[in-house]
């Protein structure tokens, strides 16, 4: 199915995502504020169902007691319906929050970008007796495939609009400025550093890890918007608000 996805400019999908919240707010008679109401959004909005399962047995592939789930969840366009992995109901498994919402963002991301795809395929029609055929399954490890990235970008658009993701951000930080790791050898630039923290013990020394250092910085603006750090963190990363290391055109401005 991937093979016949096609290609969508980042700026189309967000546009596409900052639509889905503006019909949303006119239909309503609301403005959103942080966090997003998905569940409302994808309920009363887009009208589609969606319920707790163990997606892994529900579809035919079973996992190993005590593994991880790979599926997370998987829409059915022809039954507007959305099954998200029992293991992320947050009343369940509330530290689940921010993964159940943004799989949830991404199940109405593939009904919002590629529901048409499947209008005139005959194979995605159940036939009388037969189980529904899910349009797109959800797991983790097929993340990089074209439709679940697109699925996956438009979530994030959805649940950290940039908009509100900026007012937070200048909220949080008065003096607006961007925020960087802290370069390993000093470097004149504009930025605020971020510091690693250091863990000693006994003749081991440990320091953070690159992406534990950025989800911790991004863990209370995540907090705000009910995702995870490391969605955030991405957020912030593709918005140029947060760097893992000072860019490039910013040794060159300092004739470094």
């Amino acid at each position: 199915m991937d093979n016949k996805v096609p290609y969508l400019h980042e700026e189309v999908i967000e546009h596409d995502a900052e639509a889905l919240l503006a019909e949303y707010e006119f239909a309503r008679n609301v403005t959103i504020t942080p966090p997003v109401p998905i569940e409302d959004i994808v309920e009363k909005h887009l009208k589609l169902r969606f319920e707790f399962d163990d997606a892994h047995t529900m579809l035919g592939f079973p996992r190993t007691p005590g593994q991880e789930a790979d599926i997370l969840g998987a829409i059915f366009f022809d039954e507007g319906r959305i099954v998200i992995d029992e293991s992320l109901d947050p009343v369940e498994n509330p530290a689940k929050e921010g993964r159940y919402r943004f799989t949830l963002a991404h199940e109405s991301g593939h009904w919002r970008l590629h529901r048409p795809l499947f209008a005139t395929n005959p194979n995605q029609i159940a036939l009388f007796d037969q189980p529904a055929v899910p349009s797109f399954i959800c797991r983790l490890s097929q993340g990089k495939l074209r439709a679940e990235w697109q699925a996956d970008f438009h979530a994030s658009c959805t649940l950290m609009p940039r908009k509100l993701v900026l007012a937070a951000w200048n909220e949080i930080f008065p003096d607006q400025k961007r925020r960087v790791l802290q370069p390993t050898a000093p470097i004149d630039h504009l930025f605020v550093e971020i510091v690693r923290f250091d863990r000693g013990y006994p003749g081991v020394e440990i320091t953070e890890s690159d992406d534990a250092a950025l989800d911790r910085f991004a863990r209370p603006i995540a907090q705000r918007f009910l995702v995870s750090p490391i969605a955030m963190r991405i957020r912030l990363e593709k918005l140029g608000l947060l760097h893992r290391e000072v860019p490039r055109q910013r040794f060159l401005a300092s004739g470094s």
